[in-house]
């Protein structure tokens, strides 16, 4: 009894420091129960059940005014999954709600066995309180045990991938599906168990001495397949950006020793690879192969991945399936019903941080389907009217989706953006076109998600729950999280103003201030005035050096744009946005140079990369017109 009381205590307390008036209320009721056990004096015994049904209402009823009931605290205890489910909420309020059944109870048991104190014969007293009682208790956590076993046969399971076990879902599960959900073209929970246990069983009769394997499979059930049998085999991933060949050379190049490379492409070149769907139909399997599924230590994992940053050569970011798993326990909490309601689709890279959780790891670890392939094209989504979708996509492939004049008829979207900032009327667009307002995540390979936000709702970004953030003395972002290893946090290159309630808006890149003859400029300042213009559709403004460091911008129109300028000699239009520039900036820091190409040149992540800029001026032509 003690043991349990004990239990009870600590589910109810939570982090509540020891002086808190919780423990000084419920210690002397406690203590004056035990006092009422071993007391001699019967009419002081009897008063016990009335002391103890005050105290559990107590205890109980408190956890009804914080954040988490003390059933669902119990529920918590037995099954560490439950924060991470996206079922979260729902099993939140259930326990609210058991929790007041029990109250309830307490409170009418307890005016009964008052009653039983006061008005009521001895025999009365032992028969209420010494069985019928118990019998009540029982019939409750009978009902409510039955109640809970038919809820749970309707939710789905969080099971992410270091925890998934041969009978974890349904055979027939649904896992992964082709084209459209309409077509039919699925991949169940019995292939993953089949096909992994084949590619697992080629690592280990070819490549028991190589540790590190390099991966890059544009068809995404591949690439879960082949990830999940190098990480069953201890086998160290190393996930590439892309598959042009010098990019490969030197990650391969980096690694000690030979790296065998699976891919699902035939890359260019010479290069040694291992074709992916050529193993899975070359290997068999037996019966007694697909018995044991060998269990993933996600603490000993190790997965690098390669980022082109900045400066367009491979940087190696080494992390732990243990993080990427934490990371999406808090997505799933926060958006995890709207996902359940949703086949995922994406239109970025899966071998880049925000593609691999929201379009693989994430539908994977509660069991809704994935598409295989990324969507390239905007007009793509035509086809996609058959089902509700959640899209994983970005600013740069946004911006192209809403030059469609007609709004495509799409049922109940959702839709994510990241990797990138998305301006406001791009997401109104969006809003108009596809029919649902985007909503952002902010965040890197470095330090995964950290915030997110609706800019219809305002600016400002919220951070994630599991999120804690400070400003540097710069004025940059600092990042903790579970996801980040280092205590002190990682600090970003994003300026910030942190508001008080928590948020904070981002005032661009500490990385995109610059000094021109002494004078510090912010180039995301002039892209937005350039912005401002009524005229730009897209703008990229970057520092250039000749025999002087200068600015130059590139700029894409938009529809008024195009008929302002139309038929102009590129000098006219150069002399329009110097102008225009003088009345905001000092001549010194107006751009030099300037191109005005169609669209922005971005990687497969939608982002703008410097080197690609500076060679739309490497052949430029003096006097050309505007096209």
């Amino acid at each position: 009894m003690a043991f349990r009381l004990t239990g009870i205590f600590k589910a109810a307390a939570g982090n509540f420091p020891i002086k808190t008036p919780f423990f000084w209320l419920t210690t002397p009721l406690f203590a004056f129960g035990i006092f009422c056990l071993f007391s001699e004096s019967g009419s002081i015994l009897k008063l016990y059940p009335i002391l103890m049904n005050l105290m559990f209402l107590f205890i109980f009823g408190i956890t009804l005014f914080m954040p988490t009931s003390i059933i669902f605290r119990f529920a918590v205890l037995m099954d560490k999954s439950i924060p991470s489910s996206p079922w979260n909420k729902k099993i939140a309020e259930y326990c609210r709600k058991v929790t007041i059944v029990w109250c309830c109870f307490f409170i009418l048991n307890g005016s009964f066995a008052a009653y039983t104190v006061f008005f009521g014969s001895d025999t009365l007293w032992t028969i209420y309180n010494g069985g019928i009682v118990f019998v009540l208790m029982g019939l409750i956590f009978a009902i409510e045990y039955i109640i809970r076993k038919i809820i749970q046969k309707k939710t789905h399971l969080a099971v992410p991938l270091s925890a998934f076990k041969k009978n974890s879902r349904n055979p027939w599960l649904i896992l992964c599906y082709k084209g459209a959900w309409g077509e039919k073209h699925y991949k169940t929970w019995k292939d993953f168990i089949k096909e992994t246990a084949k590619l697992r069983k080629y690592i280990n009769q070819k490549g028991l001495e190589k540790k590190r394997w390099l991966l890059y499979s544009e068809d995404c059930w591949y690439f879960l397949i082949a990830f999940t049998a190098l990480l069953q085999c201890k086998k160290e991933i190393l996930l590439s950006a892309n598959i042009s060949q010098g990019y490969i050379a030197e990650i391969r190049g980096s690694a000690d020793g030979i790296v065998p490379f699976l891919t699902d492409q035939t890359p260019a070149g010479e290069q040694d690879f291992i074709h992916i769907p050529a193993v899975l139909a070359d290997i068999s399997v037996k019966h007694s192969d697909l018995k044991e599924v060998p269990a993933i230590n996600a603490d000993e994992t190790s997965i690098i991945m390669y980022t082109s940053g900045s400066t367009g050569e491979p940087k190696a970011i080494k992390q732990r399936l243990t993080e990427f798993e934490k990371d999406n326990s808090g997505i799933i909490s926060l958006r995890g019903e709207e996902f359940l309601k949703r086949k995922t689709c994406s239109t970025v890279s899966h071998h880049h941080m925000y593609g691999l959780l929201y379009s693989i790891l994430l539908p994977f670890t509660i069991g809704v389907p994935f598409r295989r392939k990324m969507i390239d094209f905007p007009g793509e989504l035509e086809n996609l009217t058959c089902a509700s979708y959640m899209f994983v996509s970005s600013p740069a492939f946004l911006k192209r989706a809403v030059k469609n004049e007609t709004p495509f008829t799409l049922k109940s979207p959702w839709i994510f953006s990241s990797g990138g900032l998305l301006e406001h009327k791009t997401a109104e667009k969006t809003n108009d076109v596809l029919g649902f307002w985007p909503i952002e995540g902010n965040g890197s390979t470095e330090t995964s998600g950290v915030a997110w936000r609706q800019s219809c709702k305002g600016p400002e970004w919220t951070p994630l729950d599991t999120v804690q953030l400070s400003q540097a003395e710069d004025g940059c972002l600092i990042v903790r999280s579970p996801y980040i290893k280092d205590m002190s946090g990682f600090k970003t290159s994003d300026m910030i103003e942190l508001l008080s309630d928590g948020r904070f808006l981002l005032k661009g890149r500490i990385d995109s201030v610059v000094k021109i003859e002494e004078k510090r400029i912010s180039l995301t300042e002039i892209e937005n005035r350039i912005m401002q213009s009524g005229y730009a559709e897209d703008v990229c403004v970057i520092s250039m050096e000749g025999s002087r460091q200068y600015l130059a911008a590139v700029i894409v129109f938009n529809n008024e744009g195009i008929k302002k300028f139309e038929g102009l000699e590129k000098n006219l239009i150069n002399k329009f946005w110097r102008e225009y520039l003088s009345q905001y900036l000092e001549n010194v820091v107006i751009p030099k140079r300037w191109q005005y190409p169609k669209e922005l040149p971005v990687d497969t992540q939608g982002k703008k990369r410097k080197e690609d800029m500076i060679l739309l001026f490497s052949e430029e032509i003096k006097g050309e017109s505007l096209e």
